[in-house]
């Protein structure tokens, strides 16, 4: 089966960032194009816990941390397929479950392959599926590669 439409979420870390770099080597091989995702939280917990509140300023300032380092992601993501002369798009979602925010935007765009990492900034390395990871694969709308 030809895939045209692949859905490549990243969370920035460097198994994710692997990941990115297969997937664009595939989309050239098959002529598909790229999204990459990232999915950011919605709203950054306080540091004390969720008792204490955080003046407007400081919460201003976590979600633009935040934001930013989501557009960090995807203009890296973005600069590997420009190289390869890979067709893409950004797509950054808000979502405190990385898992909804995939699933979601898979289906919305109507991707046929996801692309993703085994495990991502939270994940053992090498040794186990991540949580994320086997939710997506569990309720895919669309085959699943897992890269490790």
């Amino acid at each position: 089966m030809p895939y045209s439409h692949i859905l490549v979420p990243s969370d920035g870390s460097e198994l994710s960032r692997r990941a990115i770099a297969h997937a664009v080597q595939l989309a050239s091989r098959l002529g598909a194009r790229l999204t990459f995702l990232h999915v950011h939280a919605n709203v950054p917990l306080p540091l004390g816990g969720l008792g204490e509140a955080l003046e407007p300023r400081t919460m201003e300032a976590l979600i633009a941390a935040s934001l930013q380092e989501s557009d960090r992601i995807l203009e890296e993501a973005a600069t590997q397929a420009d190289s390869a002369g890979v067709p893409y798009r950004c797509e950054r979602v808000p979502g405190d479950l990385p898992h909804r925010g995939i699933l979601a935007t898979a289906s919305r765009l109507g991707c046929d392959l996801i692309v993703m990492a085994s495990h991502g900034r939270r994940g053992l390395s090498g040794l186990l599926i991540g949580s994320e990871t086997q939710r997506v694969l569990a309720e895919a709308p669309c085959p699943v590669l897992v890269h490790r």
